[in-house]
């Protein structure tokens, strides 16, 4: 009872928080003239890049099923993945999707929770990383050219701390140092899925050209993703070239993990208006650009919605019928 009322005290405050700042900056007429005269081929082409990279994205996860001999259909897997966005629309951040997605998997292969929630993980940490090699390069691409800023140095910051926990994760030599963690763990109460997962991880060390492949794969769609954000810009009319979003992506994948929000209301608005403002576009637009990319994040979800509907739906017909004592 104690961590939802500290949840939802954190949800109200930085939901607040970034709404008030809106509230300030733009003009909500005007905002309004902006969105009922966007352009819908930019936006429906965006919404076509974020669904169409589901599939890849759920080919890698295969692959990283597969090395541990856990073998599922590929439709089943994207099935998957589009049920677990359309779960995120409502669960804290991208990690409660995930959390379905483990959840599922591991009953339809009894016995593999800690591998499949392993390859769920190292997903998640291949697509930071991912996404975090993006950000080394917008960095590079930015300084002395786009005024953004303490961005710059946020990304600089999460890059750093993803090659610590690379090495923290996969290094043997450093496992004495992680063990130490164990009586906090086991005070917790979670040593031993912490431990099942870790060892998940661990156990992939060995798969080196597997994980390489899996993250130039992510790192291509990444890249592709982060065009949808630049078209629903375009979309609102933001005269800006591609090269500042690949500056501005990989912290925008980053602001939507903020655990005190539902699918990262207000705060990727707020981020919106706050980063394209740094680079002179206009509050109302830049407002309007997280707006239409909110709805980016809707559409994705919407394939799931329908396949929950439909399985539901299904269930009914093929329930048995139970006839009456006569």
């Amino acid at each position: 009872m104690k961590r939802r009322l500290i949840r939802l005290s954190g949800t109200l405050v930085v939901t607040g928080l970034c709404l008030a700042y809106i509230v300030w900056k733009i003009n909500i007429r005007q905002t309004v003239h902006v969105l009922v005269h966007a352009q819908f081929a930019y936006f429906a082409v965006a919404i076509a890049i974020v669904v169409v990279s589901v599939w890849p994205m759920a080919w890698r996860w295969q692959q990283l099923l597969a090395a541990k001999g856990i073998h599922d259909r590929l439709s089943w897997l994207t099935r998957a993945y589009f049920v677990s966005y359309t779960a995120g629309q409502v669960l804290p951040t991208a990690v409660g999707g995930d959390a379905v997605r483990i959840y599922e998997t591991s009953r339809r292969h009894p016995g593999n929770g800690g591998p499949v929630a392993a390859s769920v993980l190292l997903e998640r940490a291949l697509g930071g990383a991912a996404t975090l090699t993006l950000a080394a390069v917008g960095f590079a691409l930015a300084i002395g050219r786009y005024n953004v800023g303490a961005y710059l140095w946020v990304e600089g910051g999460f890059v750093v701390a993803t090659l610590v926990l690379a090495v923290l994760l996969f290094s043997r030599r450093l496992r004495p140092l992680l063990a130490r963690t164990v009586p906090l763990l086991r005070f917790l109460r979670i040593e031993r899925p912490v431990r099942a997962v870790y060892e998940g991880l661990h156990s992939y060390r060995g798969n080196a050209a597997l994980l390489f492949g899996v993250f130039a794969l992510t790192l291509a769609v990444q890249s592709v993703r982060v065009l949808a954000i630049w078209l629903t810009g375009k979309a609102v009319g933001v005269e800006l070239s591609p090269r500042p979003y690949y500056v501005m992506g990989p912290l925008l994948f980053l602001v939507l993990l903020v655990p005190f929000t539902v699918n990262g209301l207000a705060v990727r608005e707020t981020f919106f208006v706050s980063f394209l403002g740094n680079l002179g576009v206009d509050a109302n637009k830049a407002f309007a650009t997280g707006f239409l990319f909110f709805f980016v994040t809707i559409a994705l979800g919407l394939p799931g919605l329908g396949i929950f509907l439909w399985e539901s739906l299904r269930g009914v017909r093929r329930a048995p019928v139970h006839q009456p004592d006569v």
